[in-house]
């Protein structure tokens, strides 16, 4: 920094400050992305300051134009940052006066950085969190679109990743869809949270100015002020908040590309993912890797980082603003970098994936029909407990012959209960299984079809 430069909080230094502990304080070769509610928040409070006389008609008309030009400047790429731009506040200040004069000096009347810092990053986000929305919406509509496409497929389904019973493909893709349902759900309800205004709590007292800060709420889009002015510039909950939902949603996502990188391999074979979302080995030619999957899942651990990191700089801060708060909006960037480009790679790569319908058929095997077999006996008047030991026993005996379950007789069977008939035969039938899970939520074709319009319903 020059020595000529003058610092907006240096009226009482008088020594130079180290060149080193310049580059260790300043924010704004990151927090420049706020530029634009940066401005935005600027021109309102202008306005406000009218409002109290503060600022004549024509002062509030050259630092709003001015204000506009900057904003030109950052959107054009136009912007020339300089030395003592030590945040966006700073060179978005420092260029007004720039335009406009000393006139710009009465802007900060009754304002802090530390309520405009807060201000900006609550803009910020909350735009943010809109497109996030956008986003996991369209990924839900994806899934629930080969959902629909895809519902006459069946598959194993797995608990403990052993083959369990028979489910639709359909609704393995929508157990993810109600997942990504309820993420947005979460961050739609976190935008009350959000769009708390702490503009007019000035340093940590207040403003002494009395502009009206329900009517700056308003001018700015938040539906609330932040009640108390040591919290308005204190409160960063709306950042953990924001960032425990965008580490869930990267769970959902990883464990998602989990499941597929499963069915990928040539062991299951289940699907096949697009050459676009694929790469090749540098040294065996027959690879296809699905790094598209692996990388969304590494990137669940780096957003749960960012969380993990922040939450440490903000359990042990004193009330008001501490300058640790400048560690507030790199991870808050980061998470919101990397959770927008996750939700549009997972959304392409479900709607370009291939899937094998005939090797999911014939990797459905008799054994995922035991649970069939016992409720057979059920409706048999048999008690559950006792049919479950009944099935098992088969299970057993079929285990013994080295054949499957479906193989046995209905008189092997009938050693084993004399509830079993000729109708037991019936039983081996995959769709029919399937199908017999028909309440709410179940897998059968009716009832998945029930969850796909739920959630269309729901998207439109």
């Amino acid at each position: 920094m020059s020595s000529g430069a003058k610092k907006l909080w240096g009226g009482r230094f008088s020594g130079a400050t180290d060149p080193l502990m310049e580059a260790f304080n300043e924010s704004i070769h990151f927090d420049r992305r706020m530029f634009a509610a940066d401005i935005q928040g600027s021109r309102a409070y202008a306005k406000a300051l009218h409002k109290q006389g503060i600022l004549t008609l024509t002062e509030q008309s050259q630092l709003d134009k001015g204000l506009a030009t900057v904003l030109s400047e950052w959107q054009a790429g136009t912007f020339e940052l300089k030395p003592g731009d030590e945040d966006i506040h700073t060179a978005n200040e420092r260029r007004l006066g720039e335009i406009v004069g000393s006139v710009s000096g009465k802007l900060h009347t009754g304002r802090s950085r530390n309520d405009q810092v807060a201000t900006d990053m609550r803009l910020w986000l909350r735009d943010e969190v809109k497109q996030m929305v956008n986003f996991l919406r369209e990924l839900v509509g994806v899934l629930v679109s080969r959902a629909q496409t895809d519902v006459d497929v069946l598959m194993p389904g797995y608990t403990h990743l052993q083959r369990a019973q028979p489910i639709r493909w359909s609704h393995f893709l929508l157990s993810y869809a109600f997942s990504f349902q309820q993420d947005t759900q979460r961050l739609e309800e976190s935008l009350p949270r959000i769009c708390q205004l702490p503009l007019g709590s000035g340093a940590l007292a207040g403003n002494p100015f009395q502009v009206d800060r329900q009517w700056l709420a308003k001018e700015l889009g938040f539906s609330s002020v932040t009640p108390n002015s040591l919290y308005g510039t204190s409160d960063r909950d709306f950042v953990a908040e924001f960032l425990f939902h965008c580490s869930l949603i990267m769970v959902h996502i990883s464990r998602l590309a989990e499941d597929l990188i499963i069915y990928s391999t040539a062991e299951f074979g289940f699907v096949q993912l697009a050459d676009a979302y694929s790469t090749g080995s540098s040294l065996m030619p027959q690879k296809k890797n699905p790094d598209s999957l692996e990388l969304l899942r590494g990137k669940s651990g780096r957003v749960f980082g960012d969380m993990a990191g922040f939450m440490m700089t903000y359990k042990g801060l004193p009330s008001t603003y501490n300058k640790d708060m400048q560690e507030d909006k790199e991870p808050m960037f980061d998470a919101v970098d990397t959770l927008t480009g996750s939700l549009q790679i997972t959304a392409a790569v479900i709607a370009t994936l291939r899937i094998n319908a005939d090797k999911m058929k014939n990797s459905l095997t008799g054994d995922m029909l035991a649970t069939d077999l016992a409720e057979y006996l059920v409706r048999k008047g048999v008690p559950f407990r006792e049919t479950h030991h009944i099935s098992g026993a088969a299970v057993k005996m079929a285990e013994d012959r080295g054949c499957q379950i479906s193989d046995l007789s209905v008189a092997d069977l009938q050693t084993l209960h004399t509830s079993f008939s000729n109708d037991v035969l019936l039983v081996w039938n995959y769709e029919k299984s399937v199908d017999n899970r028909s309440s709410i939520g179940g897998t059968s074709r009716v009832t998945v079809l029930a969850q796909i319009e739920q959630l269309k319903l729901w998207l439109n």
